[in-house]
C-alpha cells in the first residue's frame, strides 16, 4: 500500500473511490458530505435514498459503511461512512471510528478499488481531536488484512496536512 497525502477538495481527485464523511441518513449535509453530494450531482441523492433505511431515518449507522457509484465524479464509487461525534472518548468513539475505515476497505476490496481517498473523519463538525483520530485512520488501514494499492488522506488545511503527514 502507498499512501499520499494531499491538501485538495477530495471531489477533485481522480481515484477509484472517494469516502463521505457523510450522517446517517445519508442524504448530505455540510462539509466534506455536502460537497460531495454538490459535485456528483442529484442522482447521487437518489441513490442514497434508495439506500434501505435500518430503522427511522437511518441508512448508514455510525461506524458502519455504504457504497454508491461515483455519478458525476472523477472517481467510480463513493463509499459512505458514519463517523462517532465526539463526546470525549469515552463513549466507544474510538472503536467506532476504527469501524468506519474498516468497513470502507471491506466495501473497497468487494468492488476491486485500486485506489482510496478518505478525509478527516469525524474531525470536522463532529468534534473528534484531529490528531487522534489521523492516528485511528493511519493505524486502522496499516493493520488492516487488505488495503488498496493507493490511499490518499486528503486533507483540508495546512494543519490537516502536517498531522497526516507526520503518520505516514
Amino acid at each position: 500500500m502507498y499512501f499520499e497525502v494531499i491538501e485538495a477538495d477530495i471531489t477533485t481527485l481522480t481515484v477509484d473511490a472517494i469516502v463521505n464523511a457523510a450522517n446517517e441518513s445519508l442524504l448530505g449535509g455540510g462539509g466534506v458530505d455536502g460537497a460531495i453530494h454538490r459535485a456528483a450531482g442529484p442522482a447521487l441523492l437518489a441513490a442514497c435514498r434508495a439506500l434501505p433505511e435500518v430503522r427511522k431515518g437511518v441508512r448508514c449507522p455510525t461506524g458502519e459503511a455504504r457504497i454508491t457509484p461515483g455519478f458525476a465524479l472523477p472517481a467510480r464509487f463513493v463509499i459512505h461512512t458514519a463517523g462517532p461525534v465526539w463526546h470525549g472518548g469515552g463513549h466507544g468513539e474510538p472503536g467506532l471510528l476504527a469501524d468506519c475505515y474498516k468497513n470502507c476497505l471491506k466495501l473497497a476490496r468487494d468492488e476491486d478499488v485500486k485506489s482510496i481517498a478518505f478525509p478527516a473523519i469525524s474531525a470536522g463538525i463532529y468534534g473528534y481531536p484531529a490528531e487522534a483520530a489521523a492516528e485511528i485512520a493511519v493505524r486502522t488501514i496499516r493493520e488492516a488484512a487488505w488495503g488498496p494499492e493507493r490511499v490518499v488522506f486528503c486533507t483540508f488545511g495546512a494543519r490537516m496536512t502536517r498531522i497526516y503527514k507526520a503518520l505516514t
